[in-house]
């Protein structure tokens, strides 16, 4: 299995945060040190997070929160399915409890979280996206047995106001159809458009990669081919990532688990038509987040893989702060800037700064 290519180590020096214009205080309370589950920043000031209890959102790098909740909303966290837009748009599905297979509730602002509509959806948790104001899908989950997992598609283009479901696999639900098969765990769904989507996932079957395709807006799914790295067909292949930076580039990781953890990385130029897979399988790579068309990061477990063109190349950057098994997920918007939530043995979240590109790091709140 290959796993050299060209990567040096660099260590960036260490700079100071970058100074910027006070900004304008968001009408809502404001909510210390919070207990951040995921992060969506937009560029280096405004963002959004999601804590335990809390939606929050910040316009000062993550400085300073707000909490700009929904009323009545008690457990947010990993308890709910999101999708944050920019800094007015915002859409929170929680589901029913009681039957979260059918039924859910959806938060949904337009003016960064100051005023929220609230309605109830025919799904509950899963992976929901949307490409602009008005376009949006959501992979539903109907429940996972044995191996399998039943999904739904939906598509809204209005916002949310109504949902459309294109597509089921659930075998007790009439109408159900098999072009994506109900074994296999899914893991999400990422739309290039209203038409174009691929949904990625793990089937344990050695050599084998769980990714389909739809071009007919979620009615039916294709398998996508990929070119596998030699010597991986004894090894678990499990679907990490799509990400597309603008309509033509994009990124797909895929996790390889045999004697050894590597990270593959592929590209795609064309829109998603065709994935080449790039030179490194980087060892025990995890988080990627991908910022341009041509760079991208990839945190292994010690240290930031960084390429500047298109993972043709990586170098290193060892961070100043041990962040091991703390880490937790990564969020950059370029490569210089970044943030970092971390998860330690007292179940406590803190969340960390870069502007540096990962050699140093600033401590927002532990």
């Amino acid at each position: 299995m290959p796993t050299t290519s060209a990567v040096r180590s660099t260590n960036l020096p260490a700079t100071s945060m970058p100074e910027s214009v006070v900004p304008a205080q968001i009408d809502a309370p404001l909510i210390d040190a919070p207990q951040l589950t995921a992060i969506h920043m937009l560029d280096a000031v405004n963002g959004w997070g999601l804590a335990e209890t809390a939606v929050v959102r910040t316009n000062d790098g993550g400085v300073t929160w707000y909490n700009l909740t929904p009323p009545g909303l008690t457990q947010v966290g990993y308890s709910v399915s999101e999708a944050f837009l920019d800094a007015q748009h915002a859409w929170i599905i929680v589901a029913d409890p009681g039957d979260f297979r059918t039924a859910g509730l959806q938060y949904r602002t337009e003016d960064g979280g100051l005023h929220w509509s609230k309605s109830a959806v025919p799904f509950g948790s899963g992976h929901l996206t949307f490409l602009d104001a008005t376009s949006g899908w959501m992979l539903a989950d109907r429940g996972v047995a044995a191996g399998s997992n039943a999904v739904s598609v939906f598509q809204t283009k209005d916002g949310g106001s109504t949902w459309d479901r294109k597509y089921i696999n659930d075998p007790t639900v009439e109408g159900a159809r098999d072009s994506l098969p109900l074994g296999g765990l899914k893991f999400g769904l990422f739309p290039l458009n209203m038409q174009t989507a691929w949904i990625g996932g793990v089937v344990y079957a050695p050599g084998t990669v769980y990714l389909y395709r739809s071009d007919d807006a979620g009615h039916s799914w294709q398998v996508v081919d990929l070119s596998l790295p030699p010597g991986v067909q004894d090894s678990e292949l499990a679907f990490e990532d799509l990400q597309f930076v603008d309509a033509q580039h994009a990124f797909l990781t895929l996790r390889i688990t045999g004697n050894e953890y590597h990270l593959a990385v592929y590209v795609s130029s064309d829109g998603g038509d065709t994935w080449s897979l790039t030179p490194l399988l980087i060892p025990n790579g995890g988080s990627a987040d991908f910022v341009s068309a041509q760079e991208g990061l990839v945190w292994n477990g010690d240290q930031f893989y960084v390429t500047r063109d298109a993972a043709q190349t990586w170098t290193t950057v060892a961070p100043d702060v041990v962040f091991g098994d703390t880490f937790a997920r990564m969020d950059f918007v370029r490569l210089a800037d970044g943030w970092v939530i971390t998860y330690d043995s007292t179940s406590r979240y803190g969340l960390y700064r870069t502007a540096d590109g990962g050699a140093t790091w600033t401590s927002l709140f532990p």
